[in-house]
This record gives structure tokens, sequence and C-alpha cells, in this order.
């Protein structure tokens, strides 16, 4: 699968994987994304592997267990890139400005993987509760920096969670928007940025 191999985020999580681990993780990535996570079984993954279910086992504790590496891996990555913006002394605006970057690189270079962190999580059972306040600290931190540039900048800020909130679905979804070009990141990057900060902000370009 393209995003795990070709990029320098979600790989930092993986590698932390053994090599049978990662090559499970692929697959299995394709195939939550082709059926969903409900709909995929360890029967599946294991024909897809080309091996017996029960070999699985071996090199997985359950099909949970791969959806824990996808969703914690991502969020993880998240909160990793955000720590660099905030301890980045630059203007609130340019802070702004890497904090899309960041975020949004994330997204675009692991696009499958981002699909089902975003629509899979709930299926977590084990964990879940771990997960969903690590989902509402990141999101309380982004609220936060945002507060924080609104304030510098003089700009209204009438709702910081929904503003918050509305700023993460957008980047959070945006792979669904533009086609498979690893060269048109940074155009598509561009085009959201001012989407976010000339547009759903309400800023004006000067």
């Amino acid at each position: 699968m393209e995003e795990l191999n070709q990029n320098n985020y979600f790989c930092s999580h993986i590698m932390e994987l053994k090599e049978k681990q990662r090559k499970i993780l692929d697959v299995a990535v394709e195939l939550f994304k082709e059926k969903g996570y409900m709909g995929s079984s360890v029967r599946d993954l294991a024909t897809k592997l080309n091996i017996k279910a029960a070999s699985l086992y071996a090199h997985i504790r359950s099909k949970e267990e791969i959806l824990e590496w996808i969703c914690f891996g991502i969020a993880n990555d998240f909160f990793t890139e955000l720590q660099i913006v905030k301890s980045t002394n630059v203007n609130p605006q340019e802070k702004l400005n890497l904090f899309i970057d960041k975020h949004l690189s994330i997204v675009l270079r692991n696009r499958d993987v981002t699909h089902i962190y975003s629509n899979e999580w709930k299926h977590l059972e084990e964990r879940l509760p771990e997960f969903v306040e690590l989902r509402k600290k990141y999101q309380q931190e982004v609220e936060e920096l945002i507060s924080e540039i609104y304030k510098a900048e003089n700009w209204e800020l009438k709702s910081p969670t929904f503003t918050t909130r509305f700023i993460l679905h957008t980047l959070n979804n945006s792979y669904f928007w533009f086609k498979r070009n690893v060269d048109s990141t940074v155009d598509i990057t561009d085009e959201i940025r001012d989407k976010i900060l000339y547009g759903l902000l309400g800023n004006h370009k000067s």
C-alpha cells in the first residue's frame, strides 16, 4: 500500500512492529478500506496474506489489535507534530500555517490509514476509553493553540470549540477531495490553508 511505504509519519510508528506484523498491517489497511473494519474477518485477512487464519495469531492478539496500531499510531503522529508547532518561535499566523501544514501532511501521506482512523475508531473495545481521552486531549491542545493565535491577532473568536472541530474535520477529511497524486500535495495544502485562513475563519488576504 503506497501510503505506508512512502511517508515519514505513520512509518515512524510501524517501525516498532516486527517485519511480519508490518506486512499484516499493510494488508489489513487495504482490507479495512475495501470492506470496512466490521466487514473484514481474520479469515479474510489470512486469505489475502495466503496463510492459515490460525497462523495469524502468532503475530497479532486479535483483529482489534491491528485497529489499535492504526488509531493510536496516527494519533501519536498528530501529537508529535503538534508539539513541534507549539515549540516553534514564529508569529501567530505563521504558527497557524505550520499547524495546518503538519496536520495535513500526515493526512495526505496516509490517506487510507486516516480514513480508517476517522471512521472505524468507534469499533475499538478494550482501549476505546483511552483513545477517546487521547482524541479529547488533542482537540483541547489544538483549541488552546487556536485561541492563543486569535488573541494575539485580535481576531474575534465566538466559539473556540466549534472552530477547532471545524478545522480538524476539514483537515481530517481532505483526502476525500483530491486524487492520489503526490505531486499535488503542496497545491492541496496551499488551497486548504487559504480556505481556512481566508474563508472559514472569516479573515481576508491583505
